[in-house]
């Protein structure tokens, strides 16, 4: 497991002769595009990738976009009649379809998914966590978040808290951020199972009471379990905290500067932001935050993220268990390790195949969207999205990264 410096020296060597941040043509307004063979990868092995994509080898792909030096090297997207593909299901009450037929939180209903009312806006799905973190991330380095050691009960009048113990009382910010919380939480099971702790908390009326209520199965800290209710915390921390609304805070100081200018964030019943997986953004607009963090939390020679948080969220933070294959989890972040020698790629993960992923060392930032949300069907692991894009790349440098 390698510490923050390993993270500097590896994003600082990605900049190596290329453009400092004066000079960038920043995307703010529109991203730059080129050709793959102008930034080093090769058109014909994307074009191998894209065909694949289409065919349907990875399920319901619908956008492919790479790129490469702060220029889009290769963009595709991939039409399916949502609406015919999952109509029937839509209609039938199940733990994907807790609510009405028209929620925005029935999965199968294509008005709402995977797109804003059948438009460019997708669904970021647990993306949304990612982002979460960037902007905790903001409202900190302004003093306007505490500190991370501060624990989660600060937030909440415990006379009204359920299944409090000790355990509870040592649970924290820092847990929250790296899913350690120590609730007793399954989310390892499909979300088509009524048995999934995510699928009965958005059943639920009020998601913040259902998770904080929850009984502790381990002390904060020991052990990573994935959790979406943990992040829903983080919206009743946020608004408590610094007296705002963390959508309102998120155009003002992360999508304003990044000339993000429309999304839309679904709420929990309540009203409350869903922090846990609301947001919808057009692919290109993910990019940017992906590139932000590439940049060290950089934009437009302005720091917008501290690097500390940026090098602290894609940094190993905790052990992860064996069945998740090897990848690593920081700050919302997901890690992933590629190479010959170990390099670590940094990215979001969303339900239905929501997959921002950079390459630090390859200045590569990949966004892949989609909406295969039935278990035991094809999807495109962050994996093997690596390994398809680096096969293209050529510069004769990274082949030890391949």
């Amino acid at each position: 497991m390698r510490g923050t410096s390993w993270i500097f020296a590896a994003l600082l060597t990605s900049l190596l002769g290329q453009p400092s941040a004066a000079q960038i043509q920043w995307p703010t307004k529109t991203w730059p595009s080129s050709t793959p063979q102008a930034v080093g990868l090769d058109p014909t092995i994307l074009a191998r990738f894209d065909a694949d994509i289409a065919s349907g080898k990875y399920g319901y792909v619908d956008g492919m976009l790479v790129i490469r030096h702060g220029k889009i090297a290769y963009e595709r997207t991939y039409k399916y009649d949502y609406s015919n593909i999952y109509g029937q299901a839509a209609g039938t009450p199940g733990p994907l379809n807790a609510h009405d037929p028209s929620s925005p939180y029935n999965y199968f209903n294509s008005w709402w998914h995977p797109y804003y009312r059948r438009g460019d806006l997708h669904t970021m799905q647990s993306v949304t966590k990612s982002i979460t973190s960037v902007v905790i991330g903001i409202a900190a380095a302004r003093r306007e978040f505490p500190s991370l050691d501060t624990p989660v009960l600060t937030f909440f009048d415990a006379a009204k808290v359920d299944n409090i113990d000790d355990r509870k009382r040592r649970m924290t910010l820092r847990h929250v951020l790296t899913m350690t919380t120590g609730l007793d939480w399954d989310e390892d099971l499909p979300y088509a199972d009524p048995n999934n702790a995510s699928s009965l908390m958005e059943a639920s009326f009020d998601w913040v009471n259902f998770t904080i209520n929850r009984p502790m199965a381990e002390e904060p800290g020991a052990k990573f379990q994935y959790s979406s209710g943990a992040t829903q915390l983080l919206s009743h921390v946020f608004r408590s905290a610094t007296g705002q609304d963390i959508e309102e805070y998120a155009v003002q100081q992360l999508f304003a500067p990044l000339g993000i200018t429309r999304h839309f964030w679904k709420r929990s019943p309540t009203g409350l932001v869903d922090t846990e997986g609301g947001l919808y953004l057009a692919p290109r607009d993910l990019a940017k935050i992906a590139y932000l963090y590439l940049k060290r939390g950089v934009w437009e020679g302005k720091q917008i993220v501290p690097p500390e948080w940026v090098d602290a969220s894609i940094t190993p933070a905790v052990t992860m268990p064996s069945r998740y294959a090897g990848a690593k989890y920081g700050y919302k972040w997901w890690l992933y390790e590629y190479g010959t020698d170990s390099r670590l790629a940094f990215g979001g993960s969303g339900f239905g195949g929501q997959r921002p992923i950079v390459l630090p060392e390859l200045d590569i930032v990949m966004i892949f969207t989609g909406w295969n949300i039935l278990p035991d069907t094809p999807n495109l692991t962050p994996r093997v999205a690596i390994d398809r894009v680096l096969e293209a790349v050529l510069d004769k440098d990274s082949k030890s990264l391949r």
